[in-house]
């Protein structure tokens, strides 16, 4: 995500880095950079104008060039004024009305359908009650879609015909999700391949029939600019609490989500990062900001590690590893853990310093399905005590698994070589306070 942007802003700091005083024209030089970043980046220009204006404006004053750290200063404002203009702070729902009415906006293809479903799922796990429905009329099975979603989430739908009226199947909605107990109502509009008169005239009546909490717009992040022009007429015309950043795993540039706060004032209040139901985030700007930076996002991380890892079984671990009685079911059991929270890659992206160097890595995923092969390859005898495979082991362990015995034999080394590094956490504190971080336990 972002590691286009993320590489230029690292190459625009890198001729400041060495430099032990930082000197008016160093400084507008490395802006200029900047601005050349951003602007390939595809960030609105206006945005970009405001930007720079303000960081220079910080950055030529004594702040910056009397102090003992200029570059360090200077990032520091860089990261302060990203932060302001991706709108200083993560903004919740409103979710205060019985039912609260959340509307989903936008045009085909930016998976609105599919954001509505995450949604749900997403405030089911925070203790409400959702209920979907869908007023997509137009679009073939698109009411089968929002069904099937539902089913799969175990949410409940409220099922319309074709031949129905967007609004009353909206208001029938309400009424049903009020006596069922739902406390958020999901509705799902209709979108159109390119903004039009019927659609906005629709959305518009919605709005002011429902008068929902929230009206959210779907936008696919990859647009770019356009996704920026489009969310400023949605809002200019129906009038949006907040936006929705869809595709955003596999936007390089970051232009919408630099520039649409700052030019429509509507904020940004989750990001879909992968296709799968689960793949919906609250949005932190903040957290983005450190991730463009280059600084990680190691608090996400830790909230993605909670979500995922049993609090109970990480206690067992930990004292397995104080006694040094990790073993192989349990190297499997984290790597099987690990891969919920996403691919290696994007676990890698998360931690500081790795940034753009991310495809830089000597790290092939491959090698984490060939470990996870060879060890399912081996009797739980064997996972337990890996001492006891020897020369005969290794060979059916290896066919088993369609690997090597030298590759079986390379597990084996790393495993030592962990076991190694555990005995020196061990005598530290170190282990101990990471689980704790990790894992709350």
């Amino acid at each position: 995500m972002f590691e286009g942007l993320t590489e230029k802003l690292e190459k625009a700091f890198q001729g400041l880095k060495d430099k032990g005083k930082l000197g008016p024209d160093d400084v507008k030089r490395g802006l200029r950079e900047v601005r050349l970043a951003l602007l390939e980046a595809d960030v609105n220009y206006k945005v970009v104008k405001s930007f720079l204006s303000r960081v220079e404006v910080r950055a030529l004053s004594s702040e910056v060039l009397e102090s003992l750290t200029p570059f360090q200063q200077l990032v520091k404002i860089v990261y302060e004024e990203l932060v302001e203009t991706l709108g200083k702070k993560a903004e919740g729902l409103n979710l205060n009305g019985k039912p609260a009415v959340v509307m989903l906006v936008g045009l085909q293809g930016s998976g609105k359908t599919t954001t509505c479903a995450k949604l749900a799922y997403y405030l089911r796990k925070k203790g409400h009650n959702p209920m979907l429905a869908s007023v997509d009329v137009y679009r073939p099975a698109a009411l089968d879609q929002l069904q099937t979603l539902a089913e799969k989430i175990n949410v409940p739908y409220f099922p319309a015909s074709p031949s129905d009226k967007p609004v009353d199947i909206a208001l029938s909605a309400v009424k049903t999700a009020k006596e069922k107990g739902r406390d958020v109502l999901i509705l799902d509009t209709a979108g159109r391949l390119h903004i039009d008169e019927a659609l906005m005239n629709e959305l518009v009546e919605l709005k002011s029939r429902l008068n929902p909490q929230e009206v959210l717009l779907v936008a696919d992040a990859m647009m770019g600019q356009e996704a920026v022009n489009m969310a400023q007429t949605f809002h200019e015309r129906v009038g949006l609490t907040g936006v929705i950043l869809t595709k955003i795993e596999g936007d390089a540039r970051g232009g919408a989500a630099l520039s649409i706060r700052e030019v429509t004032g509507v904020p940004i209040k989750f990001l879909g990062v992968g296709e799968k139901v689960e793949a919906l985030e609250v949005f932190h700007p903040e957290r983005l900001a450190s991730r463009i930076l280059g600084m990680g996002d190691v608090l996400t991380l830790i909230e993605k590690a909670q979500e995922v890892f049993d609090q109970k079984r990480a206690r067992e671990l930990e004292k397995k590893i104080k006694r040094l009685q990790f073993d192989l079911e349990d190297l499997r059991e984290q790597l099987q853990q690990i891969k919920k929270l996403g691919s290696f890659k994007d676990v890698l992206s998360f931690l500081p310093g790795i940034g753009s160097k991310i495809n830089q890595l000597p790290f092939n995923e491959k090698e984490i399905v060939k470990i996870e092969a060879i060890i399912n390859s081996m009797t739980k005898e064997e996972r337990r005590n890996p001492k006891i495979i020897n020369a005969s082991r290794k060979r059916r362990i290896a066919r088993g698994s369609g690997t090597t015995v030298q590759d079986v034999n390379r597990l084996l080394r790393q495993y030592e070589e962990m076991l190694e590094m555990m005995k020196h956490f061990r005598s530290q504190s170190r282990m101990q306070q990471l689980m704790r971080r990790l894992f709350g336990v």
